[in-house]
């Protein structure tokens, strides 16, 4: 059964491998990164599995000092939002729905706040297939594009307005 819950200081171990392990589709992050980010955000939940983290979420509210290019493109445009800053579920939790209990959580979470929009992305290059999949099932849709990491990646820019 998965149980989502608030992310303790004890699963940044958990978090950091998971991170890891996705980190062509995520991007680096080590316990300074982690703790500043959670430090600014609003919403830091793990989901566990036979308490295993098997997946987490951190996501931040307009009016953050975050440094993330795609954060600054959505807070350039949105007065209100909530921002996804990364979603991973362990590869052997996948197709699971341990991601959909998560994001089933957030939206919840949004809607109680007062939030009506989430934001997201997720690359193009290289693609993301899974999270393109994932994030449809949600509702999210594209309203643009943009290359990052120094050209390295290119994402899709997605909304989801509840």
């Amino acid at each position: 059964m998965t149980e989502i819950r608030d992310a303790l200081e004890t699963d940044y171990g958990s978090i950091l491998k998971l991170n890891d392990a996705e980190v062509q589709q995520t991007s680096p992050m080590d316990l300074d990164r982690l703790r500043l980010i959670v430090g600014m955000s609003c919403y830091h939940k793990v989901a566990t599995v036979h308490d295993q983290v098997a997946a987490f979420i951190i996501a931040l509210r307009e009016g953050a000092a975050y440094d993330s290019e795609n954060y600054a493109w959505f807070a350039s445009r949105f007065p209100s939002f909530l921002y996804v800053d990364r979603i991973v579920v362990g590869e052997s939790f996948s197709g699971k729905q341990v991601g959909s209990s998560l994001y089933n959580d957030l939206f919840t979470f949004a809607r109680v706040n007062g939030v009506a929009v989430i934001t997201c992305e997720y690359n193009l290059v290289p693609p993301n297939l899974a999270s393109q999949a994932f994030h449809e099932k949600f509702g999210f849709q594209e309203i643009d594009t943009q290359w990052v990491a120094s050209g390295m990646k290119q994402v899709s820019l997605q909304v989801a307005e509840l």
